[in-house]
């Protein structure tokens, strides 16, 4: 069930930390937010009164800190805009927990893959599964060694921890679906596969895993507009149903989903990204 949203009447940011050259943590004052957080949930925030929601999954929560923590990668101008705040400041509107906490195993031995900015959004489950002695093995990817992130939170709740890059900088010089591949191939007993990032990687992810009849679950936070379900954006199939990513999500069983719808939709504001971008100065990543 999902958790009641609650709406930060004031947000602040206590930490900010630069990751990679493109990405950034925030540790945010949002008591009622970490109170409610569960694994797999995601929050809603604003920076101006003219700028759009944005759609982040929660890295980490502190019910007794009252923080959570979140990691904003640059691919536009209002995540640009976030990415140029500073500690002590507020957040204009922060709303969550949003979506429904990802359904974690008890036992066996669970794969999680995350790409890029994925590795922030699978610490929690890790955590999680570790807490629960589930078996846990990490697989995490980027483009080149400077852009790896958070080896430091996910490595310690993780049984094996494997580093993939596609210029071989650092660890398996490939994609985190060629690593994945392999564990497979010499015998590694996974019993379920959780997967979050870019929409290509996870559309490969669930075509290896279907190879091998290995439950994949996958994030869908890729093609999520307003968050509440009320824009209609982030439709796709998973089943032959019609779902939305944000209030259905945002976690679904990978082997159902309808990847090319799901891609279209990723497409689908990519030209009003790119002009955003140029208003403001900005070259967009779409």
């Amino acid at each position: 069930m999902t958790a009641a949203m609650n709406i930060e009447t004031r947000a602040t940011i206590s930490e900010k930390r630069r990751l990679t050259d493109v990405t950034t943590l925030f540790v945010v004052a949002a008591p009622l937010v970490a109170l409610n957080a569960a694994p797999g949930q995601f929050v809603i925030l604003r920076v101006s009164e003219t700028g759009e929601r944005v759609p982040i999954s929660l890295t980490d929560f502190d019910r007794a800190a009252g923080t959570i923590t979140l990691v904003v990668q640059v691919v536009g101008r209002t995540s640009a805009l976030i990415s140029a705040l500073e500690e002590g400041d507020d957040v204009l509107d922060l709303a969550g927990p949003l979506g429904h906490p990802v359904e974690l195993p008890h036992d066996g031995h669970a794969v999680l893959v995350g790409g890029g900015f994925g590795a922030g959004a699978v610490f929690p489950l890790a955590r999680e599964l570790h807490a629960r002695g589930v078996g846990v093995s990490g697989i995490v990817g980027a483009r080149t060694a400077g852009l790896l992130i958070l080896r430091d939170l996910l490595e310690p709740v993780c049984d094996a921890y494997h580093v993939c890059t596609d210029d071989g900088s650092a660890g398996y010089h490939g994609l985190v679906t060629g690593r994945l591949e392999e564990l497979l191939e010499t015998g590694e007993s996974f019993t379920s596969c959780f997967a979050v990032g870019p929409m290509p990687m996870m559309r490969a992810v669930a075509e290896t895993t279907g190879r091998w009849n290995l439950p994949t679950m996958v994030s869908l936070d890729p093609v999520m507009i307003d968050g509440t379900g009320m824009c209609g954006g982030c439709r796709v199939t998973v089943g032959g149903v019609t779902r939305f990513a944000c209030v259905d999500g945002p976690f679904f069983d990978a082997s159902a989903i309808d990847f090319d719808e799901a891609a279209a939709r990723k497409a689908m504001y990519a030209e009003e990204e790119r002009i955003a971008c140029e208003l403001a100065g900005k070259k967009a990543v779409v």
